[in-house]
């Protein structure tokens, strides 16, 4: 059902949960997804994005249940993306006067996305009245993508915030003080680390520029209103877009004949030796975008393969892919790993970290076959050694 996002202000959730979501192109998504859409009711009626294609008859529902579609004014278009796009041609459709809207960036990338429809470019900073009330457009170029922006409404102080602020969860609850807030801010780690963390420059600069607007709501593309915990949030987009770190320790890994895992292990112990807490995960069990979510705040990242045909393993190479795209700053490495004759892999990980312009104070660690005790003790070492890196 409808939901009004904050008394009195006619401004309602008419968005679309998907309850069966577990993979968004390749986060995993073990809560779901909500995708949200937003109704403005003035004098002018505006829609805040649409849905995913397949629950735009729940958007559609939603709004009849406040308006008549065919009354809305305005679409705005915050986002190209198709999960918040999917729905524009039905709208357009239902709604023969609206005029849609987006960034200047938006207009060019809807017009590839939909040919046929006519989209009007706002300014940044851009002010609509709609009678009573005003809302105002914030260029989020890059947050994540080119075309992102956000819309304000000032008398309400509602900010659609789009992507930012956004998590991946399907519920029945809409807002922060309903939820369960450690899953929440668990979920919007994930949901920074995986698809915002690249652009902590970009987040920095629009955090800025939001600072300067008086907010109670913040209404985001995805998951659960934040109005309870609007400080926190803040305070953790802060953070990550500054890659602040903990001095704790995330180790990943993939083995063949349990060689690597042994050495994995052993590393943990020399961390936790020296107090770091350390979480450790296998490659092959684990998905990437989990990972990532442990590593989001962790000082040392080490990475473990055994060697296949001159090669790290694929889980490895692929986690290490995946982190090459998010670019993570002011980390530092460690390269691990077994093999029976050649003994790349730790090589090449080396190469993979030193390329993100980390910190690896500690050689690369390769060992022949099954591990000796000599051997499980110079990973211990190597696990007391990055400790004392990043506490020194």
């Amino acid at each position: 059902m409808k939901c009004e996002i904050k008394k009195n202000s006619n401004a309602w959730w008419v968005g679309g949960v998907d309850w069966n979501l577990r993979d968004f192109h390749g986060y995993t998504t073990e809560r779901g997804s909500t995708y949200n859409a937003y109704l403005i009711v003035d004098e002018k009626i505006a829609l805040v994005d649409t849905v995913k294609y397949y629950l735009v008859d729940e958007l559609i529902e939603r709004v009849k249940e406040v308006v008549d579609p065919a009354s809305i004014d305005y679409i705005i278009s915050n986002h190209t993306e198709m999960d918040h796009s999917g729905g524009l041609t039905r709208l357009a459709a239902l709604c023969p006067k609206a005029k849609i809207l987006a960034s200047a960036n938006g207009v060019k990338n809807l017009s590839r996305h939909f040919p046929s429809l006519q989209v009007t470019a706002v300014a940044d900073g851009e002010t609509l009245s709609l009678g009573r009330s005003t809302v105002s457009f914030h260029y989020e170029q890059m947050v994540h993508w080119p075309d992102n922006m956000a819309t304000y409404h000032r008398e309400s102080k509602i900010l659609f915030s789009n992507d930012a602020f956004g998590q991946h969860i399907a519920s029945a609850e809409r807002f922060d003080d309903e939820y369960n807030g450690g899953v929440l801010m668990e979920e919007a780690a994930k949901y920074y680390a995986n698809i915002v963390w690249p652009y902590g420059a970009q987040v920095q600069k629009v955090l800025t520029a939001l600072g300067t607007l008086a907010i109670d709501i913040i209404a985001p593309s995805h998951g659960i209103i934040w109005r309870s915990m609007i400080a926190d949030i803040m305070k953790k987009y802060w953070q990550w877009a500054r890659n602040e770190t903990k001095n704790t320790a995330v180790i990943t890994y993939d083995t063949m004949w349990q060689s690597t895992a042994l050495l994995a292990k052993a590393l943990m112990r020399g961390l936790e030796d020296a107090g770091v807490p350390t979480t450790i995960y296998n490659a092959a069990v684990t998905p990437s975008s989990d990972i990532i979510t442990a590593a989001l705040e962790a000082k040392i990242i080490a990475v473990g393969s055994s060697t296949l045909n001159n090669n790290m393993l694929p889980t490895v190479a692929g986690f290490l892919t995946y982190l090459k795209g998010l670019a993570p700053k002011n980390r530092t490495g460690f390269a691990f790993g077994s093999y029976g004759w050649g003994g790349q892999a730790p090589k090449q990980i080396h190469e993979m970290l030193a390329a993100l312009e980390w910190s690896l104070p500690v050689d690369a660690l390769r060992v022949q076959f099954i591990p000796t005790e000599a051997d499980i003790e110079r990973a211990r070492e190597a696990g007391r050694a990055l400790a004392a890196s990043i506490q020194g």
